[in-house]
């Protein structure tokens, strides 16, 4: 039973230790929950730019966490190509705010 116990805990604990910081931030739910994962993944395009993208592309920048929350906000247009992303404008300014940090963190 020991034997077969030990390869099973390594597994899990493997499959656990996988998951990135990002992944395992509750602000994660939150972007799931808000729709933001429609359209965005943390690290590969999809209709809109993967997380670890914009975090690059941001990396530096003073502003850059208000900067996103605005584009979270209202929408924006041209940044990352020809299509737009819609406002949210039923998101609270703290959610809106929690999400552009957390993306900020997004890293390949």
């Amino acid at each position: 039973m020991k034997n077969f116990l030990i390869p099973l805990l390594l597994l899990s604990g493997a499959c656990l230790a996988a998951e990135t910081p990002a992944e395992q931030s509750p602000v994660m739910a939150l972007a799931k929950d808000s729709g933001c994962l429609t359209c965005h993944a943390l690290t590969e395009k999809i209709v809109g730019p993967a997380y670890s993208n914009v975090a690059e592309k941001y990396k530096g920048q003073a502003d850059a966490a208000a900067s996103l929350a605005q584009s979270i906000q209202y929408g924006s247009k041209g940044k990352w190509g020809r299509i737009p992303m819609p406002p949210h404008p039923s998101l609270s300014v703290e959610d809106i705010n929690k999400l552009a940090r957390w993306v900020m963190t997004v890293q390949k």
